[in-house]
């Protein structure tokens, strides 16, 4: 009897053993599929790459960490079932997701689960007013973007502006926030502010009736694909008006779309782009990357996606927990001027990254992002 209730107590502390050092798993939610998947496949490849890394340095807390990936097609609803699925596997958090409104349908799954979610490209104002402790993310708000468009409005002289978006949670917040700060600016004139439906093939009507409003100067706060059939498209109507693109028209695939002749002189904001970073773990990450996939990334948003990784990741290390009350404290209060790859990373206390991150851009006539000074 006392050798049963040996070996019995023998497995336990085996089995309680393996199960402490076993895989911490990090949840990634985004686009594999849709309109944004050079995003989401992108952000996989990111995560693969820090998360070998990390593992081959010796993981956390004894165990190896393992990436679980969830496509969220860029739809809201697609995103939702993804979410449910990620819940149920024992995330300790999930990085993710690209686009606001899709973020937005799963915002309230993964903080009853007690999950911590850092979104990497969704930067709508209300994601972070709602006081919900396990939401961060690693890209800024549409309020810092709206107040970079309007100085880089005013200062390539625009007179009558058009602001056009897609009636999305990010574009119509960002279109909102441009037209609040202009409000009381007696020198540039807003004549005209619409939306367009996403995901057509021709905006010929809309910009003939944006034409028609008179406007030296256009803000569009929509997506990469619908950004490039309007330059596309203004160009075949021999409408030379400069157009300024938020940070979602920052992919090359607009200028695929566009071609190179239409996308040149198309100005967006963006935070600094992967060949810009200046810090050393940014070149690092870039010569890894570069060595695995053969090119660098293309996009910002999933480098952003892997400072949410490199954080919560460093969270776990120094809390030696995955504990989510305590990790969110810690990334709260404990984490000061973390050296991410796209710069010094800290939260306030709604989650929402600290300090100035957006930048001006223009394409050149060779189709590649020029930083502007």
């Amino acid at each position: 009897m006392k050798k049963v209730a040996f070996v019995l107590l023998a497995l336990f502390i085996a089995f309680g053993t393996a199960h402490a050092a076993g895989p911490v798993k990090i949840g990634l939610m985004g686009p594999m599929t849709g309109s944004w998947a050079s995003e989401g496949q992108e952000m996989k490849q990111v995560l693969d790459l820090l998360c070998e890394e990390l593992n081959a340095k010796g993981g956390l807390m004894g165990g190896k960490v393992a990436v679980i990936s969830e496509d969220d097609g860029g739809d809201p609803r697609t995103a939702s079932l993804a979410a449910q699925r990620l819940a149920t596997q024992g995330i300790t958090a999930v990085i993710g997701t690209y686009g606001s409104a899709v973020t937005e349908a799963t915002q309230n799954i993964y903080n009853e689960s007690k999950i911590i979610q850092i979104a990497n490209g969704s930067t709508a104002i209300r994601l972070s007013e709602k006081g919900l402790k396990y939401f961060f993310r690693t890209c800024p708000r549409d309020d810092e973007q709206a107040k970079v468009a309007v100085a880089a409005i005013e200062k390539l002289g625009a007179k009558k502006l058009a602001i056009l978006h897609d009636n999305s949670t990010y574009a119509k917040g960002l279109a909102d926030e441009a037209k609040g700060l202009l409000a009381g600016n007696k020198g540039v004139q807003i004549v005209f502010f619409e939306a367009l439906t996403p995901k057509e093939q021709d905006y010929t009507a809309i910009l003939t009736k944006m034409k028609a409003s008179g406007p030296d100067f256009v803000f569009f706060t929509g997506y990469y694909g619908e950004g490039g059939l309007l330059l596309k498209q203004k160009k075949q109507m021999n409408w030379n008006v400069p157009f300024l693109g938020g940070d979602a028209t920052n992919n090359p695939d607009l200028v695929k779309i566009a071609g190179k002749e239409a996308a040149a002189g198309f100005y967006f904001l963006s935070p600094p782009l992967p060949k810009d970073l200046p810090s050393e773990e940014a070149r690092a990450f870039l010569a890894a990357f570069t060595k695995k996939y053969g090119n660098p990334p293309n996009s910002i948003y999933p480098v952003l996606a892997g400072d949410g990784f490199r954080i919560i990741t460093h969270a776990i290390g120094q809390t030696k927990s995955t504990e989510p009350g305590k990790l969110a404290d810690y990334l709260r209060t404990g984490l000061k001027d973390f050296p991410g790859l796209t710069g010094k990373i800290s939260f306030n206390d709604k989650g929402d990254r600290i300090g100035e991150v957006y930048k001006v851009y223009k394409v050149n006539e060779e189709g590649q992002f020029v930083l502007q000074p």
